[in-house]
């Protein structure tokens, strides 16, 4: 029986952090691709990757990577997006698919659509998956199975070549779907971006006070303090990235946040047993059906606890 044909011939993914570097996996796996190549800055990653077996070549320069690629990932932090779109601009065949996995996707259309020839076409994306951890031995290729991947095209975006996108991400185990970009932003900053910046400074706040409590806040760190600090271990360039382009949303849902914060406070100083209840009640919920959609586990300690030998 004949191999399938793989759904694109020579892939170059720009950066090869945690996604890079699992989509580079989950693609060999699935057969997605004929050839795999990249680009880092860093020799260090470059050897990685190709110890890792993760590319079949990897360069410097991104123009190299996407010189006679059909598709072209950008995954490197959002902030170095328009440059490299405009380094790779000029060697971009024609009918080349360039696609990203930013979790900003506004400043995608902003900043990288204008380096593009009008023969290349643009599907902006992002896989709503990832872990504390970055660089390329970070990766594994199970990490967007049962995870979304959202696709934010521009109106004008050929539906064959979004078609090719929705079903690379579709064999490499996500779900996807389709949205405007602004509208993606929005319920990002209030979904992953607003909690991160939450994490930062709770974690920040918390070192402030280390050394009055004479190290008793990390001797006794309890189970949500340890989800903070794990969601504040994320990659620092990818984070001040993602708050400085995607501001708008970040302070409008920031502001929600705030406005009802105060109402929190607000109740535990007039000591409003109710108003917590029926807080804390909803909110238990919200829990259970993140947990039935099958975007988290029901496992004791969100399933982060390894079983010891014979349990």
């Amino acid at each position: 029986m004949a191999e399938e044909t793989p759904l694109f011939a020579r892939v170059a993914l720009i950066g090869m952090g945690l996604i890079g570097s699992s989509m580079a996996l989950a693609m060999r796996r699935a057969g997605l691709a004929g050839e795999i190549v990249g680009a880092a800055r860093s020799a260090a990653t470059r050897d990685t990757a190709l110890r890792l077996r993760l590319a079949d070549a990897m360069f410097a320069e991104a123009a190299e990577a996407a010189r006679g690629a059909d598709l072209v990932v950008l995954a490197t932090p959002i902030g170095a997006f328009g440059a490299i779109a405009a380094e790779i601009g000029e060697v971009l065949e024609a009918g080349a698919i360039v696609t990203d996995v930013g979790s900003v996707k506004g400043m995608v259309l902003r900043d990288v659509a204008p380096h593009l020839p009008l023969n290349v076409h643009l599907v902006p994306g992002h896989p709503v998956a990832g872990t504390e951890h970055s660089g390329p031995e970070a990766g594994f290729a199970e990490l967007f199975e049962n995870r979304w991947c959202i696709l934010t095209p521009p109106d004008d975006a050929e539906a064959a070549a979004v078609d090719k996108v929705a079903e690379l991400w579709r064999r490499m185990g996500a779900k996807v779907e389709i949205m405007p970009a602004q509208h993606h932003d929005l319920v990002l900053a209030i979904t992953s971006h607003v909690p991160h910046l939450i994490a930062y400074n709770i974690v920040g706040t918390a070192s402030d006070l280390e050394t009055v409590t004479q190290s008793e806040v990390i001797k006794f760190s309890a189970g949500g303090f340890r989800d903070f600090t794990r969601i504040a271990a994320s990659d620092p360039t990818m984070w001040r990235d993602v708050f400085l382009n995607n501001k708008e949303a970040v302070l409008e849902m920031l502001g929600r946040f705030v406005e009802d914060l105060t109402a929190l406070q607000r109740a535990i100083r007039w000591g409003e047993g109710e108003t917590l209840f029926d807080l804390f009640t909803h909110t238990r919920a919200i829990r259970r059906s993140i947990v039935e959609a099958g975007q988290e586990t029901a496992v004791a300690d969100f399933g982060r606890r390894q079983p010891a030998q014979g349990e």
